[in-house]
């Protein structure tokens, strides 16, 4: 076992975690590459978001789901709270948590329904959520800005 820090925060892996990437981004089709490199092993239907504000949470979102062959035009879901689309495999929703202010008013908006009913669903700002999430197989994708156009980027 050992930790690594991501970010904000140390995080414990050993030797049955999931086939962790990393990745170098300076451009749109740096996501793509990450967005297809991703795709074979994502094999859970919860990916959460996390990094600042103006990151790529949903610049990588749409890469993801233009990947899983949705025609949709994806947007932010900052003021909407949920937005959801269709693929091939079914309903994806796209959540944005960061103006909730508590485990409540997830549940409000219906989060334990969205969970239900989706075959992946995208969570920005998740922290707010992670306790109702803890036995729940999960993927992070982490990115870090290391200046206006370069990120870093951690699946896990």
């Amino acid at each position: 076992m050992f930790w690594i820090f991501v970010g904000h925060a140390f995080l414990m892996l050993n030797q049955y975690t999931i086939k962790n990437m990393q990745f170098r981004i300076g451009n749109l089709e740096d996501w793509e590459t990450a967005s297809k490199n991703i795709l074979p092993v994502l094999n859970h239907s919860i990916l959460l978001l996390k990094g600042d504000l103006g990151a790529g949470k949903t610049t990588f979102t749409k890469s993801l789901l233009k990947k899983l062959g949705s025609k949709d035009t994806i947007t932010s879901p900052t003021y909407s709270i949920v937005n959801e689309y269709e693929c091939p495999k079914g309903k994806i929703f796209h959540l944005d948590l960061y103006r909730l202010k508590s485990l409540d008013e997830a549940q409000e908006i219906g989060i334990e329904e969205y969970l239900d009913q989706a075959f992946l669903i995208i969570i920005e700002w998740p922290e707010i959520y992670m306790d109702a999430l803890q036995d729940m197989p999960c993927h992070e994708l982490i990115i870090n800005k290391k200046n206006t156009h370069e990120r870093e980027v951690f699946f896990l």
